[in-house]
């Protein structure tokens, strides 16, 4: 993929820890963001391990026969597999787990693959699309039609999490493939965004007027501002053109 991309992640005002983590590939092959939980060193430890695991697979496997959906679904297991071997290690840490997004562009395709709910938007001639669809109690919960959209937003709920990695149950990666075209921006972010932002404010911040970099440090600002009550991590990547790696 040719492209412009930027990441930025920031503690917030609240934590002293911060236990997000992101990764960009220098050649913008694919990007990472991951949300961690489970106390200071756990929540750290898991985010840090599940985003090295997906990149040492990504890097190793990128040109071998595996098809894109199996080799991110792959990487994703292999996040699991590495926090479920560090808690076995390290008992202190059990209760560690993270979400993860990633974007991959590989033979003419985007795929995306995501546990949790860290989120993966796209803007589109101005219009902002939400792709991944959160694996927590309260947007299943939307989705029956048990709470409206607006009930979602402050419910007392809404960060209990269906699926993360680090568990053994493990049942649900989603992993897609979308279209994308010249202009498209991408973002990935943690739940440190869209707690404290609308989709909205999100698209207002993402236009193409501001260059990644400015687009990513507005909204981890705007964030802040609004109460930065969590971390906050934002990866944006502006397609130029998609080219076969």
């Amino acid at each position: 993929m040719k492209g412009r991309f930027a990441g930025l992640t920031d503690p917030g005002l609240l934590r002293t820890v911060n236990q997000d983590n992101y990764y960009i590939d220098p050649d913008g092959r694919f990007f990472i963001v991951a949300d961690g939980m489970g106390g200071h060193a756990g929540g750290q430890e898991a985010s840090q391990l599940a985003t090295k695991a997906i990149q040492t697979h990504l890097d190793e496997f990128w040109k071998s026969p595996t098809s894109s959906s199996e080799l991110l679904e792959q990487a994703i297991d292999k996040a699991n597999e590495a926090i479920i071997e560090d808690q076995q290690d390290h008992p202190e840490r059990a209760d560690m787990g993270t979400t993860a997004v990633v974007v991959l562009f590989r033979q003419q395709h985007c795929w995306l693959g995501h546990v949790g709910d860290s989120r993966i938007y796209r803007l589109r001639n101005s219009e902002l699309k939400q792709i991944t669809e959160d694996h927590t109690w309260v947007a299943k919960a939307m989705k029956a039609g048990d709470i409206t959209p607006e009930q979602a937003r402050s419910h007392p709920w809404r960060h209990v999490l269906s699926q993360c990695l680090g568990r053994k149950d493990l049942h649900q990666v989603d992993v897609q493939s979308i279209d994308v075209e010249s202009g498209d921006r991408l973002l990935l972010c943690s739940d440190g965004l869209t707690e404290e932002l609308s989709d909205t404010l999100i698209a207002d911040y993402l236009q193409p007027d501001l260059d990644e970099k400015e687009a990513a440090a507005k909204l981890v600002e705007a964030a802040k501002e609004n109460g930065g009550r969590d971390n906050i991590t934002v990866v944006i990547a502006e397609i130029e053109q998609m080219s076969n790696h």
